[in-house]
């Protein structure tokens, strides 16, 4: 059985995180069926306004104003702790913490960048979350907030390189596997949180994600001291995720050999599984954008390799050829959609 966490003032019944898919793919479907189960239920905040009418002439507010209402609905749901996820690439990245806040989100997990400014946003009124990928990672951010917030993160998730979407590696460190092991990463930032902990005299719960699949992965990574995971691929092939059916599908058939790195405009390298639009991309690498969103910081329309966002859009409407579809490893071990009730049944070990 999974021991429930104590998150500051809070407590996460059982210790599994869904995470954060944009666009689409988490939003009150999905996270209301993981809250139902007790675990921690994650809407995105990238580009949740897509299918409003609104959206090509002002994306920003059809996305804030589909963000809170997502969060509305998922709040319903009186048991497990709600959280949304940021990226820091984004643009107006501190009016979707904002608007998260307001419709009342437990919690910010925030990552793609370190999240240096998320105090400033939050004001403590709800629990914050660095996504990170190394102990320096950890180290440096945790310095950042000691020193200009005096205050230290709730609790932190580490991503490992087998994770979907963006990754916090270098494309070369992927290339030539020259990463450590999520178990070191995790080592490395358990030991970076001793000083801060002391000082501050409370617990850090860390949640580490990246391939992640059954009952006896979270245990191990519980036993080397992790409070809990993080998963994401495998919850879109759940009945109640809110992508389309082709999206779902897509995970289904992707073998090994399917899931490679790509190139994103958001400057980090991201896991995806290879269909149409990837060949056309890694053919085509840079390609002028004529309408942009303003999605992403980094993104120059001029020379971007692609609109990240209308590929993820394309991607949760169905469209297998022009969609780009993120996904983690674990994605070729999935066989078959179930309800999220059985999923999590199966993680908290209760089911053979």
């Amino acid at each position: 059985m999974l021991k429930p966490v104590q998150i500051k003032d809070k407590v996460l019944e059982v210790p599994i995180i869904q995470g954060g898919m944009g666009i689409g793919v988490s939003l009150s479907g999905l996270a209301s069926a993981v809250l139902q189960e007790g675990g921690m239920g994650v809407i995105s905040a990238a580009m949740p306004g897509f299918d409003e009418p609104d959206f090509e002439t002002d994306p920003l507010a059809a996305n804030v104003r589909v963000l809170k209402k997502e969060i509305q609905k998922a709040r319903t749901i009186k048991r497990g702790l709600l959280g949304v996820n940021v990226m820091v690439a984004s643009r107006n990245y501190g009016t979707y913490v904002k608007a998260a806040i307001e419709a009342g989100a437990d919690c910010i997990l925030s990552g793609a960048g370190l999240p240096l400014e998320l105090p400033k946003y939050c004001d403590g009124k709800v629990l914050m979350a660095p996504i990170v990928s190394s102990g320096k990672a950890c180290r440096l951010l945790c310095r950042a907030w000691d020193k200009h917030y005096q205050t230290l993160p709730d609790f932190m998730v580490i991503e490992g390189q087998k994770a979907g979407g963006h990754l916090g590696f270098k494309k070369k460190e992927l290339e030539e596997n020259t990463f450590p092991s999520l178990e070191q990463i995790l080592k490395d930032v358990l030991t970076e949180l001793v000083y801060f902990e002391e000082k501050y005299k409370r617990k850090i719960p860390v949640f580490v994600a990246g391939g992640i699949f059954t009952h006896e992965d979270i245990q191990s990574f519980i036993q080397l001291g992790a409070s809990g995971v993080q998963m994401a691929t495998r919850f879109i092939a759940t009945k109640e995720c809110d992508a389309h059916e082709n999206f779902k599908k897509m995970i289904l058939k992707a073998k090994k050999e399917d899931i490679v790195y790509v190139k994103s405009p958001a400057g980090f390298p991201g896991r995806a599984i290879r269909n149409e639009f990837v060949q056309t991309v890694e053919a085509q690498p840079n390609r002028s954008i004529s309408h942009c969103l303003g999605c992403i910081l980094s993104c120059t329309p001029a020379s971007t390799p692609y609109c990240i966002s209308r590929a993820l859009i394309n991607a949760v409407k169905g469209d297998t050829q022009n969609g780009l579809f993120f996904c983690g490893t674990s994605a070729a071990r999935i066989n078959e959609i179930i309800d999220v009730h059985t999923l999590m049944e199966s993680l908290k070990g209760r089911m053979e």
